[in-house]
């Protein structure tokens, strides 16, 4: 075997070569400062689908990113072929810092979270007052999850032509949620998406409910010609014959004020991934009660302080009765 000493010629010494190629590997990664701004509007089986000033662009995520994904709202950096024609595919390079992320299990023991949304201003909660009946408990979870994650929520309420919605309004009122009453009329009227439309100018909302509420043709009401702008592009791109709605889809109000973003119908809203303790900062009339309580305290347990704020009058019985409920929500199915 072949020793070497202290003084090596060049020739003495054999390098083994690159099987991928002859370029010398190195772990500094390109900075990218020409790359282009660009937000996420849909995901579809590793395809994103970007709006790049005023145009759609099919691109893919960088190698360089690893495992943290792209998802819909997200503020990313792109380079590569932005012209937005058909097969042309760029480049996501870099994702933008998030200002909020609204996340969902599939069930209270799943740990496994998964990002709706990203940079979401406000959630909105689509139900029918009847056909299918109310999910109170799925409200309140949804409900949950705005508040941990810092959006606002508003309840849309549909198909009042078949029940009203004073039992609904009676259960939230506490709650003091802004809301939209509509009805089938209403909505192929126009009358609807213009009331709900006025709760959204300047914010990006994201809208969930359960299947068959209505979610997705109010929706559509609300940005009819940017839907088919949108889609018609994906199924350009992707062969397929209408867009998916098993991905959330991000769609333009008109006059660029303020997003929608629709949402798959949801079955359940698991909270595995929230902290009760969290949910008191979305009460600010109780929250300065809780300093007497006992260190780690439930907030629905005989020592809470939490009654004694109330009883002493500093805020409603009612708001209480209302955290509490949510408190105990993932402790209950959504059927309940």
């Amino acid at each position: 075997m072949r020793r070497y000493g202290k003084h090596t010629d060049e020739d003495d010494i054999r390098s083994r070569p690159n099987r991928r190629g002859n370029r010398p590997r190195t772990h500094i990664r390109p900075k990218h400062e020409d790359a282009a701004d660009g937000m996420v509007l849909t995901v579809d089986r590793g395809r994103l689908t970007c709006l790049v000033d005023g145009r759609t662009v099919m691109a893919m995520k960088a190698r360089e990113l690893g495992r943290k994904a792209a998802v819909v709202g997200d503020q990313v950096a792109l380079v590569g072929d932005l012209s937005g024609k058909k097969d042309t595919l760029a480049r996501i390079v870099r994702i933008g810092e998030r200002t909020s992320v609204l996340r969902r299990t599939a069930d209270d023991d799943d740990p496994y979270e998964r990002v709706v949304v990203a940079n979401a201003d406000q959630l909105a909660i689509v139900t029918a007052l009847a056909d299918p009946e109310p999910r109170p408990r799925l409200i309140d979870r949804c409900l949950v999850a705005a508040y941990d994650a810092g959006l606002t929520p508003l309840l849309v309420m549909t198909k009042s032509d078949l029940a009203p919605p004073d039992k609904l309004l009676e259960l939230y009122g506490a709650l003091d949620i802004p809301h939209v009453v509509t009805s089938r009329e209403e909505l192929e009227a126009g009358d609807a998406a213009d009331r709900v439309r006025a709760h959204l100018g300047g914010r990006v909302t994201a809208f969930v409910g359960h299947s068959g509420v209505g979610k997705t043709t109010l929706v559509n009401a609300l940005v009819p010609a940017e839907r088919q702008r949108t889609t018609g592009h994906v199924n350009a791109v992707t062969g397929r014959g209408r867009h998916t709605t098993t991905s959330a889809l991000a769609l333009p109000l008109a006059g660029g004020d303020g997003w929608v973003v629709d949402t798959p119908g949801v079955r359940s809203f698991g909270l595995a991934h929230i902290d009760p303790s969290r949910v008191i900062h979305a009460f600010p009339d109780l929250e300065p009660g809780t300093e007497g309580c006992p260190r780690a305290c439930s907030h629905d347990e005989p020592d809470c302080a939490l009654d004694a704020w109330v009883a002493e009058g500093h805020a409603d019985p009612a708001r209480l009765y209302s955290l509490r409920r949510l408190l105990a929500t993932r402790e209950r199915t959504e059927g309940d």
